[in-house]
């Protein structure tokens, strides 16, 4: 995945059922040093779901990535699961419902992305 002409981080996690609290701690951790620290409990929540959602595709690792934009951030969960993992549209409520102004899951070779894009 490639971000251009703003700022960006990625992390790399086991997929593992800690990992979603662990991509969380590291997302609300760069978002404060952005200097963004009044969305955290929507932040954490929506990051925590993204990565359950990549973890439960049953692949060895996810990644996360976060990118922010005029007051926006960009949540990214990558499964590294090849093959088509089947689209929830119960996940993309639920991302909504934590408080996504925009949301979304595609698939690739190098797995399923879910992804949410938050004000700040």
């Amino acid at each position: 995945m490639h971000v251009r002409n703003r700022r960006s981080a990625n992390w790399a996690l086991e997929a593992a059922p800690w990992s979603a609290g662990r991509a969380a701690r590291r997302v609300l951790g760069r978002l404060h040093e952005w200097g963004y620290g009044e969305i955290d409990q929507v932040a954490a929540g929506v990051t925590e779901l993204l990565v359950r959602t990549a973890v439960a595709d049953g692949g060895r690792r996810v990644s996360v990535h976060l990118a922010d934009q005029s007051r926006q951030a960009l949540i990214v969960a990558l499964s590294h699961c090849p093959g088509p993992a089947a689209a929830h549209d119960a996940v993309l409520r639920e991302l909504t419902r934590l408080g996504a102004v925009s949301c979304g899951t595609d698939t690739a070779d190098d797995g399923r992305r879910v992804w949410a894009l938050l004000d700040l």
